[in-house]
């Protein structure tokens, strides 16, 4: 059996944990500071070892380590480089989901020397789009624009911000208001967050999308020096931007993130209904042909294992635990910094849990092509 432990029984780390459990071959260890979300993880997974105590401690994780081979950080971003430093001072392979750009660096820098592998940004975005975008990107000989979008949305919305919480609100905070990496004509930049507004419609229905801090993981520095555009922008139903440009700008709720998290958490519900959208757009030359290919996805909640999980709780859990699996197996490096786009997609989409990403009657290694059609 393989062992691992996991940080963090919330939203995406309970999946995590269920996916990991319901395969028979892990053994996993779920660690929490909150006894009721323990006790809660306990009902629907006997199976799983819980413990609790305060992952925040640089000490607490001494014991629960030992004969690990990997630790999995399902926590928000802040606490990143203190779990990475934990599992590389345990010799331990470490896997999280952050789509914070500075902690991204942290555990980079701590991955030189590292006996074991240090697999940051494993989730959706960043993540996933980072495999899929680069697997378009090789296959051309001169690369001009790689343009990715992601958006988890509710299947219903129902309020003024056309949006319901489906994952971190830490997160989707931090995403809003960080600076955002991208390549315009060639030279790398940074962005200011919610800008570069564009609106599209995709199978009959309307979105926007707007710059968000993150969701490029580290294909900045991978394709630096080989194309000319490189960005990724965060899909919404339109309206969306203005109401958080409102409210983080204007308002100034963005000093004030503790506030605005109460307010969001208190006031927009969650949902299980959800869809999640992923779409790559790359062009360039190909045998001297002006050629683009894209990649798109419509993934809905499902019902697994008997219980309903939202879309985003699908995409992201299986998508670390495809990462998790490949590791295991010895298809990844075992040691050191593993970026996303180090991972092949035929052999993601193979995985018992990459799967998830399949469409219905696909195989795996099939790249599906979608309509994105401009709106003026």
């Amino acid at each position: 059996m393989r062992q691992v432990t996991i940080v963090g029984a919330g939203k995406i780390g309970e999946v995590i944990a269920d996916f990991l459990v319901s395969s028979g071959d892990y053994a996993v260890t779920v660690v929490d500071r909150d006894a009721k979300t323990l006790a809660r993880l306990a009902q629907a997974l006997p199976s799983a070892n819980l413990c609790q105590l305060d992952a925040a401690d640089p000490d607490a994780l001494d014991a629960v380590l030992a004969d690990q081979h990997a630790l999995v950080n399902a926590c928000p971003f802040d606490l990143s480089e203190r779990l990475a430093r934990a599992a590389v001072a345990a010799r331990v392979h470490y896997l999280d989901l952050t789509e914070d750009v500075g902690s991204a660096r942290a555990i980079r820098a701590l991955a030189d020397g590292a006996a074991t592998a240090l697999v940051p940004q494993c989730g959706l975005a960043p993540g996933f789009i980072s495999i899929a975008a680069y697997d378009l990107a090789r296959r051309f000989d001169e690369l001009h624009d790689v343009h990715m979008r992601v958006g988890a949305l509710p299947k219903f919305p129902s309020n003024g911000l056309k949006y319901n919480l489906t994952w971190s609100t830490d997160g989707l905070i931090n995403e809003y208001l960080n600076p955002c990496e991208a390549i315009v004509g060639g030279v790398l930049k940074e962005m200011p967050a919610l800008e570069e507004l564009e609106h599209f419609s995709l199978d009959g229905d309307d979105y926007e999308a707007f710059n968000t801090s993150g969701g490029l993981g580290t294909l900045c520095d991978t394709l630096q020096g080989r194309v000319r555009n490189l960005n990724y922008r965060t899909v919404r139903y339109p309206g969306h931007r203005d109401v958080m440009k409102l409210l983080l700008h204007d308002l100034r709720l963005g000093e004030r993130r503790a506030l605005l998290k109460d307010i969001l958490e208190s006031s927009i519900p969650v949902t299980m209904q959800d869809v999640v959208l992923v779409f790559v757009n790359v062009s360039g030359l190909r045998e001297g042909l002006l050629t683009q290919e894209s990649f798109a996805r419509k993934i809905y909640s499902r019902e697994i294992g008997g219980r309903r999980r939202s879309a985003i709780q699908v995409t992201t859990a299986s998508a670390l635990c495809a990462v998790l699996d490949l590791l295991m197996d010895g298809v990844l490096p075992q040691q050191g910094f593993v970026r996303q786009e180090d991972i092949c997609l035929p052999d993601f989409l193979a995985n018992r849990f990459g799967r998830h990403y399949v469409i219905d009657g696909e195989e795996p290694h099939t790249v599906a092509s979608g309509g994105l059609r401009q709106r003026p």
